[in-house]
C-alpha cells in the first residue's frame, strides 16, 4: 500500500520529472555561495494537491501519535512520500513538514519537536545539523511588490553541524553555512557564515562558534 502510494505521490508533478529524480538532484548538488534568489512558484499541480492531502492523513493517523523513540518508523513514513531521509536521521513526531518530497535530511541529523518545516521548495539539513523545537524553515514568500502577492520560493539549506536554534526563523532561499548557528528566536534572512552565531532580528554575527577538539 505504502510503496503504491509513494509512486503516486513521488510521479510526474512538474514538466515530466519526478520528485524522486529531484529529490537525487539536490542530495549530490552543492549549495550556492549566496543568498539564492526567489522565483515565483507555479500553480499547484493536481498531484501535488493529492499527495499533500494523503501526507496530512498519514501525518495525523501514523506520523504524529508515533513514539518519541520511534524515528525508523517515521523516517520510513518520509520516504514513502519521497523524502531523502539518512541514517540515525531524527525527525520528532510533532515535527511539521508540509510536503516530504521536498525534504532532505542527511545522515544523523535532527528536526525537533514542533518545528515548522515549511518545505514548498526544498529544504535540506546537512549532516549532524540540527533544528531545535518550535523553529521555522520558512521557503516561500509572497511578493509584496505585486498587486497579485504571488507565492514566491527558494531552498534552504542547513549544512553540516549547522543549528537553528529554538523558535529561530529561516527565511527562503538562506544557507546557514558548515558549523553556523541561528540563535533562540533570530530571524535569518541572509546567509549565516560558517561557524559563526547570529543573532536577533534581523540576525546578525555574534561571535564565532568555538570548534573544540574531542
Amino acid at each position: 500500500m505504502f510503496a503504491r502510494l509513494s509512486r503516486i505521490i513521488c510521479g510526474t508533478l512538474d514538466g515530466g520529472e519526478t520528485m524522486r529524480d529531484k529529490v537525487t538532484a539536490i542530495a549530490s548538488a552543492r549549495p550556492v555561495s549566496a543568498r539564492q534568489a526567489l522565483v515565483r512558484q507555479p500553480p499547484t499541480s493536481l498531484a501535488s494537491k493529492v499527495g499533500r492531502g494523503l501526507w496530512g492523513v498519514v501525518w495525523l493517523l501514523l506520523y504524529r501519535p508515533s513514539p518519541r523513540p520511534f524515528h525508523g518508523w517515521r523516517r520510513m513514513l518520509l520516504r514513502t512520500f519521497g523524502a531523502k531521509i539518512g541514517r540515525g536521521a531524527m525527525p520528532y513526531p510533532s515535527a511539521v513538514i508540509w510536503a516530504p518530497w521536498n525534504l532532505v535530511m542527511e545522515d544523523r541529523s535532527t528536526l525537533g519537536d514542533a518545528a515548522d518545516c515549511y518545505c514548498v521548495a526544498r529544504v535540506v539539513i546537512g549532516e549532524h545539523a540540527s533544528v531545535s523545537q518550535r523553529a521555522y524553515l520558512c521557503a516561500a514568500s509572497r511578493d509584496v511588490d505585486d498587486p497579485d502577492h504571488p507565492l514566491m520560493t527558494a531552498p534552504i539549506v542547513i549544512e553540516r553541524y549547522g543549528w537553528v536554534a529554538a523558535e529561530a526563523y529561516v527565511g527562503p532561499g538562506v544557507t546557514v553555512f558548515e558549523g553556523g548557528v541561528v540563535a533562540a528566536r533570530a530571524v535569518a534572512v541572509r546567509d549565516v557564515p560558517p561557524w559563526t552565531v547570529v543573532g536577533g532580528n534581523p540576525a546578525r554575527p555574534i561571535r564565532k562558534r568555538q570548534r573544540r577538539e574531542c
